[in-house]
């Protein structure tokens, strides 16, 4: 009630300015310089060299950290750390130039041995990198002087610029890496200034940032589990703007409200219904399949996500080039899926269903349970945190399904990776993507593309459901923030507020 109260007088006071500028020729009032947005979930740590979890890279992306190259709000690749680079002719010699003048937040200068460090790091047998496997093509990393890097790969590879700019690929330094899981050391043009777990993460600006000056001087990341609260936080003004808002049963109310800004754009989360490929049932297809025909998307997405949400029919969001849509593979059809599971033997299925903390996987949950059950199969729904979720369905495969979203662009490599949870191993998608990741023409490269997703959805890996909406909502005097979310980040560097006039 207080803070209400003080926004008020302080509007109240900010018009009588406006007004008296008005007379008075005056300048307009100055924009603010911070901004506080909410966010569903806490980082288990702000190291995205070191965790899975979106949620860090949704704060330090690009804020805080940097990689050679990066990710842009329209998902093409950009100069960051190297401002240019070459390609050798056969493919396999990626030559990087650095900016000069970068230093870290701690005052130590950025040059290539950080670069040959990072890498190196990533890609080393006892790397905890989440995405390792995005590392496995490159042969070697030299230094040739302070400025410039050789990468070496051991066959060619067209996405290594597009990989380098994901959040596990950013550049870290030695003297700091040890601490960046509390006390990230990046060469971004924000750096952490407080962390108060289970309440909130602030950021300020890098004074001694390389790049374009930031307009903001900090930006807090307020933790908001609950969709209630959050709708709440956001209509009584204690946060600024949820960029990724939980609750789309809301939507409506911030739409008629010309106080606020609704974006309803893609992100690349591709939610799937995880089956376990290594274990019993799930190893046997017509199980795989009698389980992708028991699945009303329709029904999914309405009870849900509010009718927000795209069907898709594998492993691929539909705004990226080589989609091939595939969602009638599986259409609904409860007796056909019975009639697979009796032919496989498993009429009488009994399995544990996996839910981690999103909504989309609380709620999403509860509607495949129940659709599940309409075919036979008898659901056990267990809840989970985060850190529960990664070390026994993620790291350990302890799980029969689960349901969440894949976030990272273009990651057809994880069905080709040796041990990922889902525990699906074929030689022929292995060989099929080997290819993909050779070739260099990017017809071959779409055409090989369409062929992955259709492998996927003929092998019904997962069960496919739909992509993952980005429903923004922030103060209409905001600008700057993401419409779209290609990978995991809330991209600070072109956030700022109107001039009050």
């Amino acid at each position: 009630m207080y803070r209400r109260l003080m926004q008020h007088l302080v509007r109240g006071t900010a018009a009588v300015a406006v007004s008296a500028g008005i007379l008075l020729g005056t300048p307009a009032l100055a924009a603010r310089t911070d901004v506080i947005l909410g966010i569903r979930l806490e980082p288990p740590h702000l190291d995205p060299t070191a965790g899975a979890a979106a949620a860090i890279a949704e704060i330090v992306y690009n804020n805080v950290f940097q990689g050679l190259t990066r990710i842009d709000r329209d998902g093409t690749v950009k100069p960051s750390l190297a401002e240019r680079w070459e390609v050798s002719e056969d493919g396999k010699v990626y030559t990087f130039h650095l900016r000069q003048g970068v230093k870290f937040h701690d005052g130590t200068t950025f040059d290539a041995e950080d670069v040959k460090f990072s890498l190196d790091r990533a890609r080393a047998a006892d790397s905890v990198n989440p995405q390792k496997g995005l590392f496995e093509p490159i042969d070697t990393v030299e230094v040739v002087d302070p400025q410039t890097v050789r990468i070496t790969l051991k066959r060619p590879s067209g996405s290594l610029p597009f990989n380098l700019g994901w959040a596990a690929a950013v550049i870290v330094a030695p003297e700091s890496a040890a601490d960046n899981k509390t006390a990230p050391v990046g060469t971004g043009p924000f750096k952490l200034a407080e962390w108060v777990k289970g309440d909130h993460v602030t950021l300020t600006r890098s004074d001694g940032y390389w790049g374009e000056p930031v307009a903001l001087e900090k930006a807090t990341f307020k933790i908001i589990g609950d969709p209630t609260a959050s709708f709440a936080a956001l209509m009584a003004g204690d946060v600024d703007a949820f960029p990724i808002f939980p609750a789309p049963e809301n939507v409506p109310q911030f739409e008629a409200d010309p106080r606020f800004t609704v974006v309803v754009g893609d992100t690349e989360g591709k939610t799937v219904l995880a089956m376990n490929n290594g274990k019993k049932p799930f190893d046997d297809i017509r199980v795989r399949r009698a389980v992708s025909h028991a699945v009303d998307r329709k029904a999914l997405i309405e009870g849900a996500m509010y009718g927000y949400g795209k069907p898709i029919g594998s492993h691929f969001a539909p705004q990226d080039k080589g989609y091939v849509d595939l969602t009638g593979k599986y259409p609904f059809d409860p007796e056909k899926a019975k009639a697979l599971l009796k032919e496989a033997g498993a009429e009488n299925l009994s399995v544990r269903l996996v839910l981690p903390p999103p909504d989309y996987a609380r709620r999403g949950g509860e509607v495949l349970a129940a659709q599940l059950r309409n075919v036979g199969i008898s659901v056990e729904i267990v809840p989970m945190e985060w850190a529960q979720w990664l070390s026994e369905v993620f790291r350990n495969k302890n799980f029969d399904m689960t349901v969440v979203s894949h976030v990272e662009p273009l990651d057809l490599d994880i069905y080709a990776r040796d041990d990922y949870y889902f525990g699906y191993k074929d030689l022929d998608y292995r060989a099929l993507y080997e290819r993909f990741v050779a070739s260099t023409d990017e017809s071959e490269r779409l055409a090989l593309l369409g062929q992955l997703q259709e492998k996927l959805a003929d092998d019904a890996v997962n069960a496919w459901l739909f992509l993952l909406p980005k429903i923004g909502i922030w103060d209409a005097r905001l600008e700057g923030l993401w419409e779209n979310t290609p990978v995991p980040a809330n991209d600070l560097t072109e956030v700022k507020w109107r001039e009050q006039q």
